[in-house]
């Protein structure tokens, strides 16, 4: 275990910004819940454990739990859930906590922890488009009941309203991942043109932006086998990301579906994925479940975000970082 770049947990959790912070946390949570119920969203309680989860990118791993006698997985990320309720419930959404073991290095990005939750929507019938919209609505309105509803605890922390008000203004912009990645080898940084934006070009880009913006149409591969390719585009998936201005990076990410189940399975053997893993899952997909799209918002990004602070461990309460031993 890497040594604790943390307070001790009581100095932390004492601290006037870790208070400012989850004020913050709080307000938009419930602007969150608001906002998609007002849209006709129903809030599931999410699974903890199951027989499989999302197998995860970037080098997470998901950990293993003894489910009398079987080797159940901690949820890395409940798309899978997502998909297989939407026949009981079409639009839905969970605040899911989620747990990755992220590769120790990760551990002074910032960016990561190992205990973390997300905004999880999910709609039967829906597009990209569609579900970019929601996602844009939602980061708005969350924005802009933050400011009316805590200013003051926003300016303590130092800060500005007029930072987000190209976010309030209007429709955000959008770039291919193409484009993205041309633009980022534009400036000297050798940015994989197959693979996910990474970290660093994630920065860049955000640092460049007056608010947010949409990144779209990752090369397939370099998402999960769940995320629909594009049937005019083929290589390319009906996927986004949703960067946040000034340096601060991914905020969300979703894409549009896969339902059908040979193509799934199909999916499953092109990433590496053993297809019986996922019983209980093809099982529903072959039973039937409906084309969606949908998205997954980091709710500590999101916090850090409206505060402004460093890292995602100062807007944690029990911050867990990769590599590190904590309570």
């Amino acid at each position: 275990m890497s040594e604790s770049p943390l307070p001790p947990l009581a100095e932390h959790l004492t601290a006037r910004s870790t208070a400012a912070a989850m004020r913050v946390q709080q307000e938009a949570l419930q602007a969150a819940r608001d906002h998609l119920r007002s849209l006709g969203f129903q809030e599931l309680l999410p699974p903890l454990i199951g027989p499989v989860t999302d197998p995860g990118g970037r080098g997470a791993k998901a950990l293993d739990v003894d489910f009398y006698g079987h080797r159940y997985k901690m949820m890395t990320s409940a798309i899978l859930y997502k998909q297989a309720s939407l026949r009981g419930f079409p639009k839905l959404f969970y605040i899911a906590p989620n747990v990755r073991v992220e590769p120790a290095e990760t551990a002074g990005t910032g960016r990561h922890l190992v205990e973390f939750h997300q905004i999880d929507v999910e709609v039967a019938g829906a597009t990209r488009a569609g579900a970019m919209g929601v996602a844009e609505s939602l980061l708005t309105h969350v924005v802009d009941h933050v400011w009316r509803a805590v200013p003051e605890t926003l300016t303590e922390l130092g800060r500005d309203r007029e930072s987000f008000a190209e976010l309030l203004a209007g429709p955000f912009d959008q770039v291919t991942h193409h484009d993205a990645v041309a633009g980022l080898r534009s400036v000297g940084h050798d940015q994989n043109p197959d693979g996910e934006i990474d970290w660093a070009g994630e920065e860049l880009l955000s640092h460049k932006a007056e608010r947010p913006f949409f990144i779209t149409g990752y090369p397939k591969g370099s998402r999960g086998f769940y995320d629909r390719e594009d049937p005019d585009n083929p290589g390319q998936l009906r996927n986004f990301d949703l960067i946040a201005h000034g340096g601060f990076g991914e905020l969300v990410s979703g894409s549009e579906r896969e339902a059908d189940y040979a193509t799934i399975v199909t999916r499953m053997r092109e990433s590496g994925e053993n297809p019986a893993k996922y019983a209980w899952y093809l099982r529903a997909a072959r039973e039937g479940i409906p084309g969606s799209a949908g998205f997954g918002m980091g709710v500590e990004r999101l916090t850090r975000f409206l505060t402004g602070l460093d890292a995602l461990w100062q807007v944690s309460a029990y911050p867990k970082l990769p590599g590190v031993a904590t309570p």
